[in-house]
């Protein structure tokens, strides 16, 4: 809703010499849903600050949100629904914060003794308002939306550690379902750490996976592959009673890929094979 200059102008006259009363009637209203979650000592600090950027935008001539003068008003604004989206709050609870300038502004003009001049003034300001709003609506929900694609990338890398267990010999044990997105976080993270270590045997463990369908099959599949091509070879434990007969009802191939019941077990083999692959070094040296 674009304000018409002299709209503008009033309101941003009515900010300026009512500042102290509309900004602390702003805070306490702003403060008041949120049940103690903000103080009002603290709902003031962020009004004001969008208080100022208000009247310096209005000082500027600026008719609606999407006018050059409000951009330090929108920076404003999406800091402060990012702010909160960090702090727990919902959008709803961060729209009517500012929904709560039109309250504010409503107990110190007299609609009445103004007349019709006045309450069509009002009306303006409150759709003015009502952009500012769904504007922090929709910042919120733009912040809500890439914290939850952070925590996203972040739960995968911890729910898919590579861990060292012996000289050459690194392991991965998944714990969960193994979907498209997880299968590459953790053939890149297996990879990386094959290059990091120089191991030559990596053990894929799948003792934590509740159960396993042709698409987890071919995920580890391809994961060994791309182990392969890096020279290491790799090791599937895990193979419960469970998981060997559902392998077998699926006719899953795993080929010469070797399959132990525990991780200890394949260890142990990795460490059989290590031992013996340096054995037969030492003799051809």
């Amino acid at each position: 809703m674009a304000l018409k200059a002299e709209q503008s102008e009033r309101l941003g006259k009515l900010l300026a010499e009512r500042a102290e009363k509309i900004a602390k009637r702003w805070a306490e209203i702003a403060a008041a849903p949120l049940k103690g979650r903000l103080t009002v000592a603290e709902s003031g600090r962020q009004t004001a600050e969008l208080q100022a950027q208000l009247q310096k935008a209005l000082a500027d001539g600026a008719a609606d949100l999407r006018s050059a003068q409000t951009t330090e008003l929108r920076a404003v604004l999406t800091e402060l629904s990012r702010g909160r989206a960090r702090q727990g709050f919902t959008a709803s609870e961060t729209a009517t914060s500012i929904f709560a300038l039109k309250a504010a502004l409503y107990d110190v003009v007299d609609v009445e003794k103004g007349g019709e001049s006045a309450l069509r003034d009002y009306v303006a300001w409150s759709l003015f308002i009502d952009e500012l709003g769904l504007f922090t609506f929709e910042a919120f929900a733009r912040a809500r939306e890439h914290i939850i694609t952070e925590q996203t990338e972040q739960l995968l890398e911890l729910s898919t550690p590579v861990v060292k267990l012996w000289d050459g010999v690194v392991a991965v044990p998944l714990v969960g379902t193994l979907d498209s997105a997880r299968a590459q976080v953790v053939m890149e993270r297996l990879l990386q750490a094959l290059v990091d270590t120089g191991s030559p045997y990596a053990i894929i463990d799948i003792t934590g996976v509740p159960a396993v369908d042709t698409q987890v099959a071919q995920h580890v599949l391809k994961t060994v592959m791309a182990a392969r091509l890096m020279g290491a070879e790799c090791i599937i434990s895990g193979i419960r009673p469970q998981i060997a007969q559902t392998i077998v009802t699926l006719g899953i191939e795993f080929g010469d890929i070797a399959t132990k019941a525990t991780l200890a077990d394949a260890l142990r083999h990795a460490i059989r094979r290590g031992a013996a692959a340096a054995r037969a070094a030492n003799r051809e040296a």
